[in-house]
């Protein structure tokens, strides 16, 4: 599950997230194919599948013992991650350079070690109970964080500050590209660290379209798209243990209300699943 579904439940999205009722919610499925459509020829019964399942109206989402989705949305499972854990948002996205990358609060923890995987340098705030953890690189390469004040909580106008002086003492000369996942002054605050021809990427906010042209950097507003074909990529890298899942908490179907009551606390580090 993840924090859309509880925003969607409040009614938060529905000016940009069409539904409708009866509304089950989910985008995100893992589980074992049991049915085939007419013409399909890529995967069999019996296959272990994941899937980004969003479907123009949310109605019929994955918070179900069965749900159908395009064949062309779903790839194989790699033998690791457990199936539990198979499903999961995997988009990432960036271009190719290989230097120093930032990426904003709440953008996920697989985030930078996608970057790792391209070779380039990653480098994640910390919040909490996360701040011990990003004190030293961690074993997949990943920097030490580069800052947020202990007790996690909404970033506010002072501590998005106290971020970008971190990064800024860390790389006098800007990073390549920042990855944002909360908007407003964290995201503004991002075009005073990214180095000239440099990319800045939000996935819920946008940016003053003078001020970027004016810093001579590059902003692209992205959602998610389904693509098996990423997946299977995504998950080529999990087969070769190069990206790893992190699973908190694993709940029955029945207490996906209680599992959206923890996401909505905004405190939950890694993914909450929901199993049969």
């Amino acid at each position: 599950m993840n924090p859309v579904d509880w925003k969607v439940r409040e009614g938060r999205l529905s000016p940009r997230v069409p539904h409708g009722f009866p509304l089950i919610p989910g985008w995100d499925v893992a589980g074992v194919v049991d049915e085939l459509g007419e013409g399909c020829q890529t995967f069999r019964k019996g296959d272990r599948v994941f899937a980004y399942a969003r479907k123009p109206l949310v109605q019929w989402g994955t918070y179900a013992e069965y749900v159908a989705v395009a064949e062309r949305h779903v790839a194989l499972m790699p033998a690791e991650p457990a199936l539990r854990g198979g499903g999961r948002d995997p988009l990432r996205r960036a271009d190719g350079r290989t230097g120093p990358r930032a990426r904003g609060a709440g953008g996920g923890r697989k985030a930078p070690r996608l970057e790792r995987v391209r070779r380039g340098r990653a480098l994640r705030p910390a919040a909490g109970e996360d701040r011990r953890r990003a004190l030293h690189r961690d074993r997949r390469g990943i920097e030490p964080g580069i800052h947020d004040e202990p007790g996690g909580g909404k970033l506010d106008r002072h501590r998005a500050r106290r971020s970008r002086g971190a990064v800024e003492a860390r790389f006098p000369g800007g990073v390549d590209a920042v990855l944002d996942a909360i908007g407003g002054e964290p995201l503004a605050s991002a075009l005073s660290v990214v180095k000239p021809g440099g990319v800045i990427v939000s996935v819920v906010d946008t940016l003053d379209a003078d001020a970027v042209k004016a810093r001579g950097v590059r902003f692209e507003r992205i959602s998610t798209v389904p693509s098996g074909e990423q997946l299977a990529v995504f998950a080529a890298h999990a087969g070769r243990k190069k990206l790893r899942p992190h699973v908190r908490t694993i709940y029955p179907l029945a207490s996906a209300a209680e599992a959206q009551e923890e996401s909505r606390g905004g405190h939950v580090r890694g993914k909450l699943v929901l199993a049969l």
